[in-house]
């Protein structure tokens, strides 16, 4: 009696922590929902390694690991949030790899007519008393590349009293497709992702820095977390991020 009760709870014990060595839990900049939502389940389906993601703006992410949140892959929307991670020595050794790229648009409300951005784009006066949604411009990467683009094209100064800040980027796209807001700035892959916005314009990719998404496991990661990036910049993982929209990192 006491013989099979001690292994029937070895044979919990045993099933529990093979859970919890397969099991990966992935912190991922929020523009990156719905490809890696599909990597991971594919990856899953293959494998039977359950995937957790867990989604935010890169920056929200990047202190929350450093505070010991337990993620075990982090994959940043930018190099200076990765920096970070890095620099507090959370990052694995030689598994940072740049991944995939994007760029940045603005999005308008419903169905919209193009135009061109330059100097001479009068933004201001196309949101009227209306807000432009960006991400926070001093932290979240899409705010970043967006408060970048439009200083270097000189229309800061006319829309920074009308910027209606969020989160993270897909907040950010949830705010124009909901008419909260007439315009917005988010990366390319979030506009084709929303039925309810018109891409209207692409920023000019040398009035921001490259767009590029670095991932990297953490330091202690569990079993499967390099398997897993090994299967997104993989041939079949790489196809599903151009599907999206994404590029590939150069």
């Amino acid at each position: 009696m006491m013989i099979r009760l001690a292994l029937s709870l070895l044979m919990v014990f045993i099933a529990m922590t093979g859970i919890a060595r397969a099991d990966i839990t992935v912190f991922a900049a929020a523009s990156l929902k719905g490809a890696l939502d599909e990597a991971a389940a594919k990856w899953s389906a293959e494998t039977g390694v359950h995937v957790r993601l867990s989604f935010a703006g890169s920056s929200a992410l990047a202190r929350q690991i450093i505070q010991g949140a337990p993620a075990d892959v982090f994959i940043s929307a930018s190099p200076d949030w990765m920096d970070v991670v890095e620099g507090e020595g959370m990052l694995m050794a030689n598994t940072r790899q740049d991944l995939v790229s994007n760029q940045i648009v603005l999005v308008a409300h419903g169905e919209a007519s193009a135009v061109e951005l330059s100097s001479n784009t009068d933004l201001a006066q196309m949101l009227g008393d209306g807000r432009l949604a960006m991400a926070l411009v001093d932290a979240v990467p899409a705010g970043i590349y967006g408060k970048a683009a439009l200083t270097s094209l000189g229309l800061w100064p006319s829309v920074a009293g009308k910027v209606a800040q969020t989160d993270n980027v897909r907040a950010t796209l949830a705010l124009v497709a909901w008419g909260e807001t007439p315009l917005g700035i988010v990366y390319a892959t979030d506009a084709a992702a929303e039925d309810d916005v018109s891409n209207i314009a692409t920023f000019p990719s040398a009035s921001h820095p490259p767009i590029v998404y670095p991932a990297a496991q953490i330091a202690g990661a569990r079993d499967g977390a390099a398997a897993f990036l090994e299967f997104l910049a993989s041939d079949t993982g790489v196809a599903i991020f151009k599907a999206r929209g994404f590029m590939v990192a150069k």
